[in-house]
Order: C-alpha cells, then sequence, then structure tokens
C-alpha cells in the first residue's frame, strides 16, 4: 500500500519525506486554507520536497473553468496530480486531462456506482471519503470493499486512495481489502508507529544494555 499524506504543512511533509515513507501528497482548499500562502507556489514547493503525486484541486465546477485552472495547475510541476470532483463536468474534464497524459485524482466519491464512473473516464485516483461516510451513519470500508471488488473484475487501472482516514484500523483495514493508496493526516501516519509493548520492549533492552556498561562508539 502506498501512503500518502493528507497535508499541507511543509514543515510536516519535509519531517515525514525524511522517513523514507511518504509516496505523495493530497492537498485540497480547505488544508491550504489552513497553512496559508499563495496556492501555486505551496503545491510547487510541495512538489520540490515530494517526487511522487501531489493532488491540488481545481476550484471550478464547470468543465470550462475545471479545464483552465487544469492547464495552470499542471504546469506547476510534472508530479502535479489535477483533483477534480465527482461530477459531470468534473468527470468530463478527467477524461480530457487522462488523454493529454495528465494525472488525475478524482474526489469527493461516496458510492460505490460513482467509483465505476471515475474508472470508466480514465481517473488515475478515486478517493473514496470514508470518514465522511461513517458519519453519516454508513459503512465506509464497506465502500472500499465494494470498489476494490468491482475493480478487480475489470482491466481499470484508476487506484483506490482511500480518504478520510479516521485511525490506525481504517488503514489496515483497507490494506486487506487491497485498497492501493491510503492518505493519511499526519497524526494518524505517526500513530502507526505506536504500540505500549514495542516501547516496553525497548525500555527493557536499553536497561539491559545500561547495566553491561558498554557502548558500541
Amino acid at each position: 500500500m502506498k501512503f500518502f499524506i493528507d497535508t499541507a504543512d511543509l514543515t510536516e511533509i519535509r519531517s515525514l519525506a525524511s522517513s523514507g515513507l511518504l509516496d505523495g501528497v493530497t492537498t485540497n482548499p480547505t488544508l491550504i486554507s489552513k497553512n496559508g500562502g499563495k496556492f501555486a507556489e505551496v503545491i510547487a514547493q510541495i512538489c520540490d520536497v515530494i517526487p511522487g503525486p501531489v493532488s491540488a484541486e481545481v476550484a471550478g465546477t464547470e468543465y470550462d473553468q475545471i479545464m483552465a485552472e487544469a492547464r495552470v495547475l499542471r504546469k506547476i510541476a510534472d508530479n502535479v496530480c489535477v483533483k477534480v470532483p465527482l461530477t459531470p463536468d468534473g468527470l468530463r474534464a478527467c477524461r480530457h486531462l487522462r488523454n493529454d497524459g495528465t494525472m488525475v485524482n478524482v474526489t469527493l466519491c461516496f458510492s460505490a456506482a460513482q467509483a465505476i464512473l471515475a474508472a470508466k473516464c480514465g481517473a488515475s485516483f478515486i478517493s473514496p471519503f470514508i470518514g465522511r461516510v461513517d458519519d453519516i451513519g454508513w459503512d465506509g470500508m464497506q465502500l472500499i470493499s465494494d470498489i476494490v471488488e468491482i475493480y478487480d473484475h475489470y482491466d481499470f487501472e484508476t487506484e483506490v486512495l482511500v480518504a478520510s482516514v479516521r485511525g490506525p484500523n481504517h488503514v489496515i483495514e483497507a490494506a486487506k481489502m487491497g485498497a492501493h493508496v491510503a492518505t493519511l493526516p499526519p497524526a494518524v501516519l505517526r500513530s502507526l508507529f505506536n504500540h505500549p509493548l514495542t516501547e516496553k520492549g525497548l525500555a527493557t533492552f536499553l536497561a539491559d544494555w545500561a547495566k553491561t556498561g558498554q557502548k558500541i562508539v
């Protein structure tokens, strides 16, 4: 499974990129507004840090505006992945952008039917929002299971990018189902390291080592 980080915070991106764990970054207007800075400059800076896909979202909702904005975004860097909404105009733009070789992340997916449409339009990534599905009383993980199963029956090249991840269990379950990518808030990615037995075992090893009075260097 690939790990993307869901943030526009350059400090967080640089820190986690140094771990070697990151395969890409996803942003959206909300994340950009929280961290400030000019949109194009922020995306360019992120692309300099992360060689993998960096999702930059259009603000337009109509086809002509989406395409105009996409032409600007894809010029920022070769690894920009244009993010479009899962609407008729968004999917129309997706098809034309993919025909031009532009990576496209189709966002705001909440049903398997929508995911089928995105795949048929050639989306590079489909972003089902599992946390938000859970919030309305449905089952976000079942949505991932359905999409992965459907995609496995066909030759779709679209990768399932699990979004709106709330905790480690979402990551584990999505990986078991065969989802290609999880995009995680920094805190969730860091929480994957945590286990009380790891901490307890390390404390024991260090205490035993100290008793030897030795040093490696």
